[in-house]
This record gives C-alpha cells, structure tokens and sequence, in this order.
C-alpha cells in the first residue's frame, strides 16, 4: 500500500453542504476583518519608528574627552556691543576675559543692543561663563544685563534625532527672556550639566549634554559701592550619564506579532461565533417546546 502524505493534513476540509452561513457568522466576519486591518496598520506604524531606548550609568568621563563645546547665542537690546564680552572662569585655573575666539557680535535695536554668538570649550569641572562689561575699555555708567537667551547647548546638536518630549531638555533656555528684570540686576543661571550619549541604527555615537537650571537676579553691592551686573551661567556636571539608543522592533517580532493578531482574532472570533449560534438554537428550541 502506497504510502499516503495527506493523513498528515491537520487542517482537514469540510465540504460546503456541510456548512451553514449565518447572518451572525457573517457580522462576525465583517468586524473581525476590520479589526485585523486596524491592528495589522497599528503594528506596522509601530515596526517602522524609531524606538528610543534609554539607561542611566555612572562614568566620570561624560563620553568623551576632557572638554565640553558650548554654543550660545544672547541678545542684550540695551548693551552696545562695543562693552559687551565672555569671560570664562573654571576650578582647574581657567580664567579668560573677553573671549573672542569663534565669536561674533551683531548690532541690533539701531545700534543700542547687541546679539552675541559663539562657540566654545569649556572643562569639565565645575566653573562659569558670563556675560559683562569687564573687558571694556571704558566701563558704561549704568549697563543695562536685561536680555533673551535664544540658544544654549552643550556638545553635539541632538534635535533632529530625538522626539520632542527629550529634545527639550537639551535647550530648556530656549528663547528664555529677562527684558522686564530690574535694569541694574544680575542674572543668575545655576545649571546642572547631564553627559548624554546617543546611539543610532549604525551604532554610532554622539555626545551631548542635558542641562537643569535654577535661576534669580539680584543687585550686587561691595565695599559700599554696586558691583558692575553680569549674565552668570554657573554649571556643574553630573556623575550620570544617560544614554539613548535608537532601535527598530527586529523583522521576525513584526511576522510574529501579524500571526498573533490574525490567528487570536480568528479564533476569539469563532468562539464568539459559536456561542451566539448555540445561544440562538437553544432559544429556537425553547420557542418551540422542543427543549429537553
């Protein structure tokens, strides 16, 4: 006897006269298909984003060297820019007065404010840069520190790869004003520094910092005489490290879950099916008389 392959057939075919269509079987069937076109569309919006993955890691050396690039970007409408300057000042002895390295001013308000930019390093120990008229030649009589803060960031630019609800942390001065502060006050800027690392599809690394900040103004008075007002940005750097890592869900979690979702619905379906056509046989008979 010849040796027959379909007895090992598990999905056996039952003839149609065999079969009974319902109008319940058919609102079943309709609903079931649109649910698994819905859950099919919803998996696969989700195969194709980006998930971003994160971790935090204790490591002393931010995720790179021993130095950090800043950029800023500030206007103080009421300053001219001939007085207005960096300085930096750090822990390891840092102490520089009017920074001009990879820095540009711009006239604004018809000459009477100024717009700066730049770039810059920093080291990574706790410091601060700040804003003032102590590189002047000739100091102004009453300057005037009201500004807007349009850009601070730390590292690598990271805004085209991260989802807004991170981005922001990256930038929180973003277009920050202080141009209703008292006109002879200080600013303030305490700022906590969080080394950031991000890894792409490629495996490649970026470094970047997220930053906290606290601030307060104030008028500074010594030896009995008001001490010239300044922008202070004061920072320190956190021990942590986050890191965020872009991942796609693999290939064969996409396959598996349309299996998931077409097999569970077909079968959730048929139960539902099922027990609504015994419903409706038992309450026929019972219309009937015929129930024993």
């Amino acid at each position: 006897m010849p040796f027959d392959v379909k007895r090992f057939d598990i999905y056996r075919k039952i003839p149609k006269d065999l079969t009974q269509p319902t109008l319940t079987g058919a609102l079943v069937s309709i609903l079931s298909g649109m649910f698994i076109v819905f859950l099919l569309l919803s998996e696969f919006h989700a195969f194709i984003m980006s998930d971003i993955m994160s971790e935090l890691f204790v490591d002393n050396s931010g995720g790179g060297g021993g130095q950090i690039s800043v950029f800023l970007n500030i206007s103080l409408p009421r300053l001219k820019c001939e007085v207005v300057g960096l300085d930096i000042q750090d822990e390891m002895g840092r102490h520089e007065v009017g920074f001009v390295e990879d820095t540009e001013k711009v006239p604004v308000n018809n000459g009477l404010g100024c717009r700066f930019e730049g770039r810059f390093w920093i080291n990574k120990v706790p410091g601060n840069f700040h804003m003032s008229t102590h590189s002047a030649h000739v100091q102004p009589a009453s300057p005037d520190m009201t500004h807007v803060v349009h850009d601070l960031r730390f590292g690598e630019d990271l805004a085209a790869f991260l989802p807004d609800h991170i981005k922001g942390s990256f930038n929180p001065l973003d277009e920050v004003e202080r141009l209703h502060a008292n006109a002879l006050s200080s600013h303030d800027y305490f700022l906590k520094i969080v080394p950031t690392i991000f890894e792409n599809r490629s495996d490649k690394k970026s470094f970047a910092f997220q930053y906290t900040y606290a601030y307060k103004d104030y008028i500074s008075f010594g030896h009995g005489n008001r001490v010239m007002p300044a922008i202070w940005f004061r920072y320190d750097l956190s021990p942590i490290t986050v890191k965020y890592t872009d991942k796609r869900k693999p290939f064969y979690h996409f396959i598996t879950t349309i299996c998931a979702v077409v097999g569970g619905t077909f079968t959730v379906a048929g139960i539902i099916d099922s027990v609504i056509f015994t419903a409706a046989e038992v309450f026929k008979k019972a219309e009937l008389g015929k129930l024993s």
